[in-house]
C-alpha cells in the first residue's frame, strides 16, 4: 500500500508535503489533530506514518506510544523542531523509526519516506534489527546472538540510522546530523572515528554485518563477505 498517514497541524506545511509526495506517486491522508489521527492510524494500514511532535492538542510522541502499545507497527517518521540528542533518543525509544528535524527539504523527506517503505517486513519491529544485529535504544547497546556490547550516545544514533535504512546507503551529512545534531561543533573526522569504533564493536560481538563505505555518498550496512 503506497499510502502515508500525515499528522501535521500547519496547513501550509501539510499542503507542501502533500504536493511533494504526490509528485513522487505517494498518496497521503492528512490529519490536523491527535484525536483525529488516533483512529485513522490505528485502523488504516498505512505504509508509513509521518507525525509532527508539536501539535495543538499535545505531543505527537504520546500518540506514537499509544499506537505502538496497540500493536501498530507501521514505520514512523517524526517531524520536530527539537533537535537535541535527548529529544531524538526519546523519539526513537517511543517507537519512531526515523527523525527529521525542521527545517527540512521536501527532497529529503520523500527520500526518507521511500526508504521506510523499502524496509523488509522483518525490520518493521519495535527492536530495530538488520540481519543478525539488534539495537536496543533504551539500554544503549547492540546484540548479535548471545553477545552484547554497549554503545556511546553518538554510536547509538549512528547504528539506529544505519539499521533503519535496511541496507540502503545513508548520506554522511544525515549520519552526522543523527549523531550530533545541527548546531553541535564536531571535528571533520568525528564520523569516521565513530564508525571505526562501531566496526570494532561489530567484530567484538561476532556479527556478520559490516559498515560499508559508499564512495562519494555515505555508508550502509551489508552482510560481510566471509559471513555469506
Amino acid at each position: 500500500m503506497n499510502r502515508v498517514g500525515l499528522l501535521e497541524d500547519h496547513e501550509r506545511m501539510a499542503h507542501l508535503i502533500r504536493v511533494a509526495l504526490a509528485a513522487a506517486g505517494i498518496e497521503v491522508d492528512i490529519y490536523g489533530r491527535i484525536d483525529h489521527a488516533a483512529d485513522g492510524f490505528a485502523n488504516v494500514p498505512y505504509a508509513v506514518l509521518v507525525i509532527d511532535r508539536g501539535l495543538p492538542d499535545g505531543d505527537g510522541l504520546d500518540l506514537l506510544r499509544r499506537l505502538r502499545a496497540k500493536g501498530v507497527l507501521a514505520p514512523c517518521l517524526m517531524l520536530t523542531a527539537l533537535d537535541a540528542l535527548h529529544d531524538r533518543v526519546t523519539g526513537l525509544e517511543a517507537g519512531a523509526d526515523d527523525y527529521l528535524p525542521k527545517p527540512f527539504s521536501m527532497e529529503e523527506l520523500v527520500a526518507r519516506i521511500r526508504a521506510l517503505m523499502r524496509r523488509p517486513p522483518q525490520l518493521q519491529s519495535l527492536v530495530p534489527e538488520y540481519l543478525d544485529v539488534q539495537v536496543f535504544p533504551e539500554s544503549s547497546c547492540m546484540r548479535s546472538g548471545a553477545d552484547t556490547v554497549s554503545l556511546a550516545p553518538s554510536e547509538l544514533q549512528l547504528m539506529l540510522s544505519l539499521v533503519r535504512a535496511g541496507g540502503q546507503p545513508v548520506r554522511r551529512t544525515a549520519l552526522e546530523m543523527a549523531a550530533w545534531g545541527i548546531g553541535d561543533a564536531v571535528t571533520p573526522n568525528a564520523l569516521d572515528v565513530a564508525l571505526h569504533r562501531l566496526r570494532r564493536k561489530l567484530l567484538a560481538i561476532d556479527s556478520g554485518v559490516e559498515i560499508a563505505n559508499i564512495r562519494g555518498y555515505g555508508f550502509a550496512l551489508h552482510e560481510a563477505p566471509d559471513a555469506a
